[in-house]
């Protein structure tokens, strides 16, 4: 069973989709959202959730006050679970899309976010990850806004994210089998 660890929608449960995913178990949304909290980044912030599956992360940021969450995810059956979440939950600016991370990002961007959560299936590997990553540091109509913060969920085995030129790691923890990596915009001298 999962559940929205804290805010408005605080320990409510949420639907998993049948097959193809793997939530992020409460205790790593819980410690990942402390942090993110800590940073002052998901209160009001505009949040997108890639490979999104059920939509806990993405879910979880709405319920602790973020003001507008994109649900991303190539999956029809994930979006339709993504949808159904939001609706029973009752959380106001929330959206799911269906289409791959990848091809959300190479579209128009709108304005900034400030919190790019990740979580993609364990076994993609390096170079697609990467194709992920790069859109968001693009210099014509950016992703990230400044101060924005990037998450990426990962097995421990997989090792850290190759991250493109203008993405800097900050921080990482480990979680059992999980890492999870933060990432903010680098200027061109760091």
């Amino acid at each position: 069973m999962t559940r929205i660890v804290a805010g408005s929608a605080g320990g409510r449960r949420i639907e998993v989709p049948t097959a193809g995913t793997r939530p992020t178990s409460e205790r790593v949304r819980e410690a990942l959202f402390s942090r993110l909290e800590h940073l002052g980044v998901v209160s009001g912030a505009r949040v997108l959730d890639l490979c999104a599956g059920s939509g806990a992360l993405g879910l979880e940021a709405a319920s602790r006050g973020a003001a507008e969450v994109a649900l991303v995810d190539s999956a029809r059956g994930a979006v339709a679970v993504c949808l159904r979440n939001a609706r029973s939950l009752g959380l106001a600016g929330v959206r799911a899309v269906r289409t791959g991370a990848a091809a959300y990002l190479a579209g128009a961007a709108g304005a900034p976010v400030d919190l790019v959560l990740i979580d993609p299936p364990y076994d993609m590997d390096a170079g697609t990850l990467s194709e992920i990553l790069a859109p968001l540091t693009r210099a014509e109509d950016p992703w990230l806004a400044e101060g924005a913060v990037v998450v990426v969920e990962r097995a421990t085995r997989s090792g850290e994210p190759e991250w493109p030129t203008g993405l800097r790691r900050f921080s990482s923890r480990k979680y059992g089998e999980t890492t999870v990596w933060f990432a903010e915009p680098s200027g061109a001298d760091d």
